[in-house]
């Protein structure tokens, strides 16, 4: 008797393949897309800041290109005077003169001009309403109380303020860096002497500085990187005198000296990477700190020289024209946006560095 065929056993099923490692900065990049403020604030913010490094292209008072009688021209790149286009003058051509507008508009002259056609520090001598004025087709945010258009003032003081920033912040992060990883690795005396120092240096009134320098100096954004600098590094040296206190007595930290490897090595290669953390953070509020004391600076007459687009220059004539509320309400906008978007891409970047959170 034959036995009967058995049923094939069910084939089990196949395991799932291990997902691919993640590297730690791609866990971190994952964390701060989902923190979708933030990273839609560094999207717009880099936008802005595009924007403004080609505000030339956007704001001028000169055309980009133009042909006039067959021969093309740059006007952006090269000076021409008013007899180049048959004036009476060998002055620079005022490309907002009637006269000199009417000239391109014959049969086969033709020019392309910047969206807005103002600069930060041009004056429309053949404008048809006093100054200020308000918003209007051709100054689209007004003018303020000396005829130059807002919306240029406003575009490229933004792109000095964050530039004045970044620079700030730069000079701040490697001097802190610097002061706190000597405080923190080899604390002991060297700690505690240098804390004395900072301490004296810190209290000396900053304020009172800028106001002496600024009555024997000629104003100028040098000056003021130099004094600011002077005294912005020294609360991120807090934080990585910490971090490198608790890093230095760590397992990989001893093993290193084992080794023989020398200071500079062991700070640089081992403790530092392991203390960016609290450095990355930093960045967005420092700058935002930044950018605020130059507008607080400018505001109060100390800062840059008035024919700089400045913010705190415009936020100090929408004081003394109350009337012309366009201006200040514009800048307030403008400098509102701004710190927002940083204090915004602050808050991703801690909470995307912080170990305790999952992608």
């Amino acid at each position: 008797m034959s036995s009967l065929p058995t049923s094939a056993a069910p084939a089990a099923p196949a395991a799932p393949s291990p997902s691919p490692s993640v590297s730690p900065g791609r866990r971190i990049w994952l964390r701060f897309r989902a923190e979708r403020n933030g990273y839609w604030s560094l999207v717009l913010f880099v936008i802005l800041f595009v924007l403004s490094m080609g505000a030339e292209l956007v704001s001028n008072d000169k055309p980009l290109v133009a042909s006039y009688k067959g021969e093309l021209i740059f006007p952006m790149l090269r000076d021409y005077s008013d007899k180049s286009f048959g004036g009476d003058f060998d002055s620079p051509a005022d490309y907002l003169d009637p006269f000199i507008q009417d000239q391109f508009k014959k049969d086969g002259n033709w020019v392309v001009y910047p969206l807005n056609r103002y600069g930060y520090n041009t004056l429309n001598y053949f404008a048809r309403e006093p100054n200020p004025a308000a918003p209007s087709a051709d100054n689209w945010l007004g003018t303020d109380d000396r005829g130059r258009d807002v919306f240029a003032r406003l575009l490229y003081g933004f792109r000095v303020s964050v530039l004045f920033g970044l620079a700030l912040t730069a000079i701040g992060v490697v001097l802190g860096i610097a002061a706190g990883a000597v405080q923190g690795y080899f604390a002991g005396r060297t700690d505690l002497i240098t804390q004395r120092l900072l301490e004296i240096w810190g209290s000396m009134p900053e304020l009172y500085l800028l106001i002496i320098f600024s009555s024997i100096f000629q104003p100028s954004l040098g000056l003021l990187l130099v004094l600011l600098s002077l005294f912005g590094w020294m609360s991120l040296s807090d934080y990585v005198r910490a971090d490198f206190l608790r890093n230095r007595n760590l397992e990989y930290v001893q093993a290193a000296r084992a080794l023989g490897l020398p200071n500079r090595l062991i700070i640089w290669r081992h403790i530092l990477p392991n203390s960016m953390t609290t450095v990355v953070t930093f960045l967005p509020f420092r700058m935002s700190a930044a950018i605020l004391a130059l507008t607080s600076l400018d505001f109060l007459g100390l800062g840059v020289p008035p024919s700089t687009p400045s913010l705190g220059e415009l936020l100090a004539q929408g004081k003394n024209n109350l009337d012309a509320w366009w201006i200040a309400l514009s800048t307030f906008v403008v400098l509102t946006v701004t710190l927002l978007l940083l204090t915004n891409i602050g808050n991703a970047l801690r909470n995307a560095l912080d170990v305790r959170r999952k992608a």
